[in-house]
C-alpha cells in the first residue's frame, strides 16, 4: 500500500510560479514510476508529466512543455511539480500517481498505468 500527499498548491498570478510535491509513505517508492495529472472543472483527468522510477526519463504533455519540470529525490521519497509562467488555463486540481512497480503496462499518459493517487491539490492561475 502507497499513500501520497501533495501539497504547495494555491492561487497565483499568471505568470508566476509555484512548486508541488507529492509525499509517499511505504517503501516501494524508488521502484515506481511517477506521475502528475491535472483536472479542470467539467473536465476530464488529464495527463501532464511522468518520470521513470530512476528520474532518468521525463515525459510531459505538450500544453506544458518548457514550462513544468518533474523531479523525483528516492532519497525523500517525493516527487515534484515545477511550474513556472503559469496561465489560467493550468488552473485545475493536480494529482499525483504512483505506478506499478517495475511496470509499464500502460503508455506513461494512460491513467491505468497508476495504481495509487493523492487526493489532490488545487492551483488556481489568475489573470
Amino acid at each position: 500500500q502507497v499513500q501520497l500527499v501533495e501539497s504547495g498548491g494555491g492561487l497565483v498570478q499568471a505568470g508566476g510560479s509555484l512548486r508541488l510535491s507529492c509525499a509517499a509513505s511505504g517503501r516501494t517508492f524508488r521502484s515506481r514510476a511517477m506521475g502528475w495529472f491535472r483536472q479542470a472543472p467539467g473536465k476530464e483527468r488529464g495527463f501532464v508529466a511522468h518520470i521513470t522510477w530512476s528520474g532518468g526519463t521525463t515525459y510531459y504533455a505538450d500544453s506544458v512543455k518548457g514550462r513544468f519540470t518533474i523531479s523525483r529525490d528516492n532519497a525523500k521519497n517525493t516527487v515534484y511539480l515545477q511550474m513556472i509562467s503559469l496561465k489560467p488555463e493550468d488552473t485545475a486540481v493536480y494529482y499525483c500517481a504512483a505506478a506499478r512497480e517495475y511496470s509499464y503496462s500502460a503508455p506513461h499518459y494512460d491513467p491505468a498505468l497508476y495504481e495509487y493517487w493523492g487526493q489532490g491539490t488545487q492551483v488556481t492561475v489568475s489573470s
